[in-house]
């Protein structure tokens, strides 16, 4: 059995990471903490949970905690991580489902987030965790940063355009997301009478995971991918939708272009392909571990991509146990949700 620690097991993430380790054969949670329910009962806390789960929260002491799992999850906000990572190393594994080492470079980081990373040194030992292109580091890494939600939507459709070049390397993107993607401390922007029927776009050109994002591409692609990406706040729970506008070069036909992600993904579990004149929808998705995509050429130049994920899922909790079985050895597939919340 691998041992699990989770801490901060009470936000969105964390509650997702119980529901779907909850059902995982191969794993047993030791502990779960909670800074605003520390004593309390899961199933109290949660009452979906009655009956099912005995855990209580724990209050966080990360140096002895360390010594009894083989894996933490941590489920911080940015800014909190760095700390605790050299912390459990020495002891356990750690898949960190926030933002402290996702990015590479340490000046875009504190840039973006606006915090000094205390932790620069453990950078170049963070794998970036998409399995399907990171696999082979994965299973060695002693830290995986678990990507952002946007991120993954994005970075698995364009991977084998941009790999093997048949796009040029400028993109835009236009992503929705459900409520859930903001976390669950509340604010004013994703209050129920602000969000219910509505829709808007927010930050653009300044969002968090545009940086992240253009990191990955660029990395990827061998060279500087430029990126305009604009996100958009959706009114519902969960899910995400992206529509990604290419610019193809040369001659190549949309079957071609299928054909090159069929050659990349035919193996992969958790991606599925549209065939032509079929693009993805949240509802096949939501609840499951699933990244959906499809495109259509619309004329010689212009190519739309659309990716669907559930935020919660794929985009963060999901793919955190994703890469956890990569880590332990394990059928990547188990313990992960295939199903889908429909109707």
């Amino acid at each position: 059995m691998i041992r699990v620690g989770i801490a901060g097991a009470t936000g969105y993430t964390g509650l997702e990471l119980m529901r779907i380790l909850a059902h995982h054969p191969q794993v047993r949670v030791v502990w779960a903490t909670s800074e605003s329910s520390t004593g309390m009962a899961m199933e109290r806390y949660c009452p979906a949970w009655q009956g099912r789960c005995h855990l209580v929260f724990e209050k966080l002491e990360m140096e002895t905690m360390a010594t009894k799992v083989d894996v933490v999850f941590l489920g911080f906000p940015q800014g909190v991580s760095m700390d605790y990572v050299p912390v459990i190393l020495p002891h356990a594994r750690v898949i960190d489902l926030g933002a402290d080492f996702r990015i590479k470079n340490r000046d875009v980081y504190e840039m973006t987030y606006g915090i000094e990373h205390r932790a620069p040194s453990l950078l170049p030992d963070a794998v970036y965790g998409i399995p399907e292109i990171y696999r082979d580091q994965v299973k060695s890494a002693r830290i995986v940063a678990n990507p952002g939600c946007f991120p993954t939507s994005i970075i698995l459709p364009l991977y084998p355009l941009l790999k093997e070049g048949v796009i040029e390397r400028e993109v835009i993107v236009d992503s929705k997301s459900g409520v859930t993607g903001a976390g669950k401390k509340a604010t004013e922007a994703t209050h129920f009478c602000e969000v219910d029927e509505n829709f808007k776009a927010y930050k653009v050109g300044e969002h968090r995971h545009q940086p992240e994002i253009q990191e990955q591409l660029s990395l990827l692609a061998g060279e500087t991918v430029g990126l305009v990406f604009t996100p958009h706040l959706l009114p519902l729970r969960r899910g995400i939708l992206s529509t990604i506008y290419c610019t193809v070069g040369g001659k190549i036909t949309e079957s071609d272009l299928f054909a090159l992600w069929n050659r990349y993904y035919h193996h992969e579990p958790w991606v599925r392909i549209h065939s032509s004149g079929s693009l993805p929808e949240l509802k096949w998705v939501l609840g499951s571990n699933f990244c959906d995509m499809g495109m259509k050429k619309v004329d010689e130049k212009h190519l739309v991509v659309v990716s669907v994920i559930d935020n919660l899922t794929k985009g963060a909790s999901g793919q955190a146990v994703q890469n956890m079985n990569v880590m332990f050895g394990i059928d990547e597939r188990i313990g992960l949700p295939d199903s889908v919340l429909y109707p």
